[in-house]
């Protein structure tokens, strides 16, 4: 690795922006300063949560995550010209491209609806059926669970969009012929930095699907301390990478096919990361509150009651994966209940929303809070005829 290659990989982009780059900065500061200040005990819970992320989350994420890029990358559609050819099909169609794990879907509807070849019912409903990147994490952790959302959504944001698309009509706030230009950085390389993070999942798949049957991985090998130490190293890891990394997975939307075709795994390696750098402080944010106070957060929100489907779909308000993400992880960590996991799925529109500000943002605003009644109705409905 040449000079000019290392000082790329040892500096944040400046496409980033400062926001974004303090953000990064303080997340890792945060995590080294519980590393090396952290008493004894603070340490080690610190190094065997990160082993967990790993084990039991990232390697099932980074699994799913090369299936689907796999598949999509084999079936490769223009969805540009797709939505323009059916157009009066194209809330249903922006539903189910939403309704994709990540924001890649969403994304392409959002930036079609900035050169007129989709309507306002399409963006209202790609939003709504939009899970982002927490998808991935609640597919792999409980597929059937992930699965049934992902079919609600798409059956939601279609009501949603044509329900909006009758009341305001289909070009509602349209921007087309004044639209702005989307920046994002390129797609980065990981080049040779890629392939020992890849190997460390070969043990890693194999060390989750041990714990996901509950056995005692260093005693089934006979190697005391194995476990932690690749869950950790690769949890350390992929921070590193996603913090060396300035892109997300807009980066990748409407590449050509010779720009993509070396890129699934820089894909995976890209969203993988980012979702384990949110993983770890969700999982660190309850064990070390339990650690360091008095609190058990699962009574907490159990004493919540009736606001936790409220703080779900709130949340989903907030533009992003990272928090969706976090409310993901509480969901399957049995923090918050599910009725507030399916607010949140409905509410949240993920990157998404981004992109939506930066073409329109008038218009995306009147959209993701369309998005908040059916995520109310669906919340509570499945609070007060389920959970109560």
């Amino acid at each position: 690795m040449n000079t000019a290659d290392l000082a790329r990989y040892m500096t944040i982009s400046p496409d980033l922006t400062i926001r974004a780059r303090l953000g990064r900065y303080a997340v890792v500061i945060a995590l080294a300063a519980i590393a090396i200040l952290g008493g004894e005990a603070t340490r080690l819970l610190f190094w065997e949560t990160l082993a967990s992320a790993y084990i039991s989350v990232t390697v099932f994420v980074a699994l799913t995550l090369t299936i689907f890029y796999g598949l999509e990358h084999i079936f490769r559609l223009d969805t540009g010209a797709l939505l323009e050819k059916y157009r009066n099909q194209q809330i249903p169609l922006a539903a189910a491209l939403g309704a994709l794990p990540g924001c890649g879907g969403a994304i392409m509807v959002v930036t079609q609806y900035s050169i007129g070849r989709t309507g306002f019912g399409a963006v209202v409903a790609v939003l709504t059926s939009t899970m982002g990147d927490a998808a991935f994490l609640l597919i792999a952790k409980e597929p059937g669970t992930g699965l049934a959302i992902m079919a609600a959504s798409i059956v939601i944001g279609t009501i949603s969009g044509y329900v909006v698309e009758w009341i305001h009509g289909r070009d509602f706030m349209s921007v087309a012929g004044r639209e702005r230009r989307i920046k994002s950085p390129p797609p980065f390389r990981f080049g040779r930095l890629n392939w020992p993070w890849l190997a460390l999942l070969v043990p890693g798949v194999a060390f989750g699907l041990m714990a996901a049957f509950q056995m005692d991985i260093d005693a089934a090998l006979g190697l005391p301390g194995i476990e932690l130490a690749v869950g950790a190293t690769g949890a350390v890891f992929s921070v590193a990478l996603w913090f060396i990394n300035p892109c997300t997975s807009a980066s990748y939307v409407n590449r050509t096919d010779a720009d993509m075709a070396d890129r699934v795994w820089d894909k995976t390696t890209t969203d993988t990361c980012f979702v384990t750098v949110w993983v770890i402080i969700a999982f660190l944010l309850f064990e070390m509150t339990m650690l360091w106070t008095a609190w058990d957060l699962r009574n907490l929100f159990a004493s919540a009651g009736a606001i936790a489907p409220l703080i779900g779909v709130l949340v989903g308000l907030l533009p992003g994966c990272g928090p969706q993400v976090l409310t993901t992880s509480l969901y399957l960590q049995g923090i918050i209940p599910l009725s507030a996991q399916l607010g949140n799925a409905i509410s949240n529109d993920g990157d998404a929303l981004f992109p939506a500000l930066a073409v329109a943002p008038r218009a995306s605003l009147i959209a993701t809070l369309y998005t908040a009644v059916p995520a109310m109705l669906l919340a509570y409905g499945w609070f007060f005829f389920v959970e109560f």
